[in-house]
């Protein structure tokens, strides 16, 4: 492979988690902004933050409005 990234819903990153990540093959590991990060696991150099907020607005003024949420995921073919 030329790069190997993983994608985290929820970054829980407990006990060593954040030192594996650090010291591992990969190249990259992307977590949403769903729970707070620890001060280590904002300082690893491989752990990228991905924001919510824009998706979850769209969602909320949506379901408000009476639109489909759904649609948001549907990709166009």
């Amino acid at each position: 492979a030329i790069s190997v990234r993983a994608y985290i819903t929820h970054a829980v990153l407990s006990g060593p988690a954040v030192e594996n990540i650090a010291q591992s093959a990969l190249d990259e590991v992307i977590v949403t902004d769903t729970i707070p990060l620890s001060p280590a696991a904002r300082d690893c150099t491989k752990i990228k933050v991905v924001s919510l907020a824009q998706m979850l607005a769209q969602a909320i003024k949506r379901v408000n409005i009476e639109e489909s949420v759904s649609s948001m995921f549907v990709e166009n073919r």
